[in-house]
């Protein structure tokens, strides 16, 4: 299912005002069999204030930004954990995921570890288990993110069958090199550079919470 922009309309009110201004204005001068000095002022200062309306109209589709087409993600949500975990890293893991639910356009996680899955939250995939493929294995490999901004165009999506199929962007952010934070969105391109920091820094803070619990 589709999600419609909310702002079309109001992007459209300019256009339609000036278009329906001006129509009327041009009818009512057409019927009027005389045209005094003073309407022909009016009639001149409509024009402008149509016009403008119009110019308006069609300065805010190009300018104002557009939300990206969201769809709902196929599956049923739940918050899993692995059982095992020391309490401070199931804590930090629930903080961390929830923000990101919260404040981004993710609607899936799902934290891996040393080949573990240490969380899934949100809307869950049919497939529990995450068997890294090449596009998460060079992410992990190169301690780099990445951002796949439009699942569907890309031939390696079939390795992402633990998050919802119908997943629209990921990103695959490192935990260090043992580790990674992967998150499905449901609209493309609906990460921002800031979200991407952001995203970064949680990371970060993750992946010291787990490596100082896990590894000692």
């Amino acid at each position: 299912m589709t999600k419609s922009d909310p702002n079309k309309v109001l992007r459209q009110l300019p256009l339609v005002a000036g278009g329906l201004a001006g129509t009327l204005l041009m009818v009512n001068r057409l019927l009027t069999p005389q045209i005094t000095d003073s309407q022909a002022r009016s009639d001149a200062l409509g024009v402008i204030i149509s016009a403008l309306l119009i110019l308006t109209g069609l300065l805010w589709q190009q300018v104002q930004a557009r939300s990206p087409d969201s769809v709902q993600l196929i599956g049923s949500e739940g918050f899993e954990l692995a059982p095992d975990l020391p309490e401070a890293v199931k804590l930090e893991l629930a903080w961390a995921s929830r923000l990101l639910l919260t404040n981004t356009a993710t609607r899936a996680i799902v934290i891996v570890y040393r080949g573990k899955v240490l969380l899934r939250r949100g809307i869950l995939g049919i497939n529990p288990e995450v068997k890294p493929g090449p596009i998460l294995q060079r992410a992990i490999d190169k301690n780099k993110p990445v951002y796949l901004v439009k699942l569907d165009i890309y031939p390696g999506k079939i390795e992402f069958d633990y998050l919802p199929e119908n997943t629209q962007g990921v990103i695959c952010q490192p935990l260090g090199s043992q580790g990674v934070l992967i998150l499905g969105a449901n609209a493309p391109r609906s990460y921002t550079k800031q979200d991407e920091n952001w995203i970064e820094g949680i990371a970060e803070k993750l992946e010291n919470t787990i490596t100082q619990h896990l590894n000692s």
